[in-house]
């Protein structure tokens, strides 16, 4: 009898001690407590956002546990519905839904930067609202100009002048509708091109290429 008594005695320690084991599981960290995304970008342009994400993932953690310690409630799965409980889940959800709001921009900016983006590109595309196409397409743009203008001679050009600057700006031209020969020769063809371009575009026609003409062209 005794010694049913021990086995009934050592299988309720057991149950016990199983069952406050499992609480323990249950709000340890590691088990419970958020965690921050791997896939976020820790060298962001913005170093506060950064900032920002982890204290809010920290506020998020302290809140749930604070809660459960308190008050015996469990914001990720309540067991009852009373007022008090309602009001700190929808707290937690306020909490967690900052943590994602940082988080949603710092794995976007991960992922651009896995495109070809660095810090800057990641900025402009966020100040003007582009997509990465749209970023693509303006910084192939800009690489171009720069490439024209470092081709751009000094002088103006001449007749008959070859050069592989007059080729690239009678593509542009070509690329507007203008129908000349892609020959790198600047002739009257060429001028008179030029010319009616620049009067469709309320600029001055002289047939000779300025930094705005090529702005016009390139757009």
């Amino acid at each position: 009898m005794k010694k049913i008594l021990l086995v009934i005695l050592a299988v309720i320690v057991l149950i016990f001690g199983y069952s406050q084991y499992k609480e323990y599981q249950r709000f340890h960290p590691k088990n419970a407590n958020l965690e921050a995304s791997k896939t976020i970008d820790v060298n962001y342009h913005n170093q506060e956002t950064v900032f920002n994400y982890y204290a809010a993932l920290e506020k998020a953690n302290n809140y749930m546990q604070m809660q459960w310690s308190a008050n015996g409630i469990d914001v990720r799965s309540p067991e009852n519905d009373d007022e008090q409980t309602t009001l700190v889940v929808a707290e937690y959800g306020e909490k967690v839904a900052e943590v994602n709001y940082y988080q949603s921009i710092l794995e976007q900016s991960k992922t651009l930067k896995s495109q070809g983006l660095d810090n800057d590109g990641v900025k402009f595309l966020e100040t003007n609202g582009l997509s990465i196409d749209s970023y693509n397409k303006a910084e192939d743009k800009r690489k171009q100009k720069q490439l024209l203008l470092d081709m751009m001679p000094k002088k103006a050009l001449f007749m008959g002048e070859k050069s592989p600057f007059v080729f690239e700006i009678q593509k542009l031209l070509v690329k507007k509708g203008y129908d000349i020969p892609l020959d790198g020769v600047y002739q009257i063809i060429t001028s008179d091109a030029l010319k009616s371009f620049e009067e469709k575009n309320s600029l001055f026609p002289d047939g000779k290429i300025d930094l705005m003409t090529l702005d016009l062209l390139l757009n």
